[in-house]
């Protein structure tokens, strides 16, 4: 696996400041549609691109599966007529061969797509070589690998402008949210590869419009460089995602309350900053001391499990502990989600070290 990726940054195919802001309508559903919404995003600083689906993958049947090739003369006039870049998903070679055709300038790749590497290489192959941006976002389910995969096989078909799209991940946990944003994962995916642009669809992620003014903001303070966010001029109209749309109204009132930040390096290294981070730091290895202190505990209590027969795991005692961590958790002011999945790690390492325990250990 490559270290990094050979990236060429937007700030030089793309006319834009940081953030890095994408807006329209998740369909195209008519020239009128398109046109409208496009000329009241040019009124907003900071719009650089244009987006809306021609071909939306639909989970059944019947639905509207989008408007096709017959829309690409209206995204035309949206080009010539605002100077938008204009950017459309694909799912399939064909709608790539369809989309150059048609000089599109920027394409992305969806979620539902990239999770079948048998399609991914189909598409690095159309792109092989090709001076075209495309934006590449996460898989439905939370996996990394899988989307540092779609991401090496489209850079190395040789497409050097890339921008990873964070929409948050499926989840079968009831949540106000339309996907878990699981921020740890973009996190991560930026730790590896830090020349890698970043942007955050809150739209997606939220589901619902009342929402996309916060997860646009929390991505923007964990450093994300930009945002993709579905604009419609009516809502409540629209044939797919009506929930998450917002008014290019709304979307302007977003951008001028939203906080940016800028990038300082010197100011990463100021004397106060540093002196927390000393002091997170010791705490830090005094968490590692108590956690090995607890596996010590744990193993002692292997040995009686084994000289005794009993189970390992013991489901009273496991949701007795859970409470008790989240209760004090709690108290303490820490979220129940984070709590749970914190001692559910630390839990999760106590059987397999009770597991492996050794057999013939002395008493």
């Amino acid at each position: 696996m490559k270290n990094n990726f050979d990236i060429i940054p937007p700030e030089q195919w793309c006319k834009c400041t940081r953030p890095l802001i994408i807006a329209g309508p998740c369909s195209v559903e008519s020239e009128k549609q398109v046109l409208d919404t496009a000329f009241q995003l040019k009124k907003i600083p900071g719009v650089s691109i244009f987006r809306s689906g021609l071909w939306k993958p639909r989970t059944h049947p019947g639905t509207f599966e989008g408007i096709k090739d017959k829309g690409f003369p209206w995204l035309k006039k949206v080009k010539e007529e605002t100077g938008f870049l204009v950017a459309v998903e694909v799912g399939h070679p064909d709608h790539i061969r369809a989309a150059l055709e048609n000089n599109i300038d920027i394409l992305w790749i969806g979620a539902r797509t990239i999770v079948s590497p048998f399609v991914m290489n189909d598409i690095a192959n159309i792109l092989k070589d090709r001076d075209i941006p495309v934006l590449i976002k996460n898989p439905v389910y939370p996996d990394i690998e899988l989307w540092i995969g779609a991401i090496e096989r489209i850079n190395n078909a040789g497409v050097k402008k890339i921008i990873a799209i964070h929409r948050g991940f499926h989840s079968y946990e009831k949540s106000c949210l339309r996907n878990n944003p699981l921020w740890e994962i973009p996190i991560e995916l930026k730790r590896r590869y830090p020349n890698l642009p970043l942007i955050c669809d809150p739209s997606h992620i939220s589901g619902n419009r009342e929402y996309i003014e916060s997860i646009s903001q929390q991505a923007l303070d964990l450093g994300m460089e930009g945002l993709m966010i579905e604009v419609h001029t009516k809502p409540e109209f629209a044939l797919t995602d009506k929930h998450q749309q917002i008014t290019p109204i709304k979307l302007g009132e977003i951008l001028n309350k939203i906080r940016t930040h800028k990038i300082n390096p010197q100011f990463h290294n100021h004397p106060d900053l540093d002196k927390l981070r000393k002091e997170i730091e010791q705490v830090d290895f005094e968490i590692l001391d108590l956690l090995a202190k607890r596996f010590d505990l744990v193993e002692s209590i292997a040995k009686i499990k084994r000289k005794h027969k009993l189970s390992i795991f013991q489901v009273k005692k496991w949701e007795e502990t859970l409470n008790r961590w989240v209760i004090k958790g709690e108290t303490m002011g820490m979220d129940q989600n984070f709590i749970k999945n914190l001692i559910q790690q630390v839990h999760k390492e106590s059987i397999r070290r009770q597991s492996n325990f050794p057999e013939n250990t002395k008493e």
